[in-house]
């Protein structure tokens, strides 16, 4: 993998025959990608980087903000859980036979669990993401023109998604507490993916194609995603 680094800014390089100018990606963990055409001296390179430095000292203290997620939730009646871009108040029960259900318009939790109460929610929602996103993959894979191999949801840190070997894609559980329209821009991102790698200009290109309003989705993603991922 070839990289460049500048200062203190460490890049992977991409290099692609089909493009005409270089581009600057900060990806969701704060890893700086330098998409480049072929053939261009590094010189010239490190001299776009020195130009756009103080947008990539921008973008990342904004990524570095995202990750201060700031105190979690308590598991305690009345505390707000969301779930596909609606709050659910908690309340407390003596009994029942799940340790977390979702009925009445509140999350009901059994009281002896609430010590482990992230643990039983992270699992309540694993166990409702995946057949929601599923359906939501079937949906749009024929708009995008791909046929995925499977959908699995994950722990995948800081992305909300990813493609797997042999066409899989992977869903972060915390997609399903994003209103449902910004789920599926997720869908149709990672969709893409399968026959687009990199964030190129043909590969937003396909995005827009399949869903036209997706600018608007991934914009309210960029601003709102990581405060409504707090658990």
């Amino acid at each position: 993998m070839e990289s460049l680094v500048v200062g203190d800014l460490s890049f992977e390089v991409r290099r692609s025959a089909q493009r005409r100018s270089m581009q600057i990606t900060v990806d969701r963990g704060g890893e700086l990608v330098l998409t480049a055409p072929e053939g261009c001296p590094a010189a010239t390179m490190e001299g776009f980087v020195r130009e756009k430095r103080f947008w990539i000292y921008t973008k990342l203290a904004e990524k570095e903000a995202l990750r201060d997620t700031g105190p979690g939730k308590q598991y305690v009646s009345g505390e707000g859980f969301p779930y596909l871009g609606r709050n659910y108040r908690l309340l407390l029960v003596a009994t029942q036979e799940a340790p977390v259900k979702l009925e009445q318009g509140r999350f009901k939790m059994a009281r002896d669990a609430a010590e482990q109460g992230r643990e039983h929610m992270v699992r309540w929602y694993s166990e409702h993401a995946r057949p929601w996103l599923a359906g939501r993959v079937e949906r749009w894979q024929q708009r995008v023109g791909v046929e995925p191999t499977g959908v699995q949801v994950r722990e995948l840190g800081f992305r909300w998604g990813s493609c797997g070997a042999g066409g899989r894609l992977n869903f972060h559980w915390r997609t399903i507490l994003l209103p449902p329209r910004v789920v599926e821009y997720v869908v149709v991102h990672e969709l893409v993916h399968l026959v687009e790698a990199h964030h190129a200009p043909t590969f937003w290109a396909r995005v827009e194609r399949a869903m036209p309003d997706y600018a608007t989705r991934k914009d309210w993603l960029a601003e709102h995603g990581a405060g409504i991922a707090k658990l």
